[in-house]
């Protein structure tokens, strides 16, 4: 007698911060760099490797670009600021860029929502062994909303055609904290 055993695959579990703030029609956000987490070049960012430039650099002065193309700016960043977990970016895209709406239908869609940075290193270590080189000080020049990243979880995580859950999400909040 054969025994048939449906094996059920097990779930992923990951953790992704919740949209709270509500996105406008062409905002998003994301990560566009993620601390300690090998990339496929074998490059790992530090944390704290972005402070010195962002405080040069404010987030409108970063390119927010299209596949790395320089000629292919499609909006500004909003905020751009280093957590317990990346580069944490916000951004706008420009409704009136043709190609900004092409990657807001993407985005919207999922069919286009990774996220790479465009830096010049300034100072690092390898790991010879590991085949690894750690960077711990970058010049953030742009970051491109790109079909393939190198690294892969950086990526927009909240867009705002979505928008309408975190308003639920906040008045239920809201609702909750007065009636306590």
């Amino acid at each position: 007698m054969t025994l048939i055993h449906h094996v059920r695959p097990r779930l992923a579990h990951r953790n992704t911060p919740a949209l709270i703030e509500a996105l406008g029609r062409y905002e998003f956000e994301g990560y566009a760099s993620l601390f300690s987490v090998a990339d496929g070049a074998g490059d790992i960012v530090a944390p704290g490797a972005f402070a010195r430039s962002l405080r040069r650099r404010p987030p409108d002065r970063v390119r927010m670009l299209y596949q790395h193309f320089a000629h292919e700016p499609i909006g500004v960043w909003q905020v751009i600021r280093e957590d317990a977990k990346g580069l944490y970016v916000r951004g706008q895209l420009n409704e009136e860029v043709e190609r900004a709406r092409e990657v807001a239908s993407l985005v919207a869609q999922g069919a286009l929502n990774g996220l790479s940075i465009g830096f010049r290193t300034l100072r690092a270590k390898r790991d010879v062994a590991a085949g690894t080189r750690t960077l711990l000080e970058v010049e953030l020049w742009e970051i491109s909303i790109v079909t393939f990243p190198l690294l892969s979880g950086s990526e927009v995580t909240g867009i705002g055609k979505k928008h309408a859950l975190a308003e639920r999400l906040r008045a239920a909040t809201e609702r909750i904290a007065s009636s306590e």
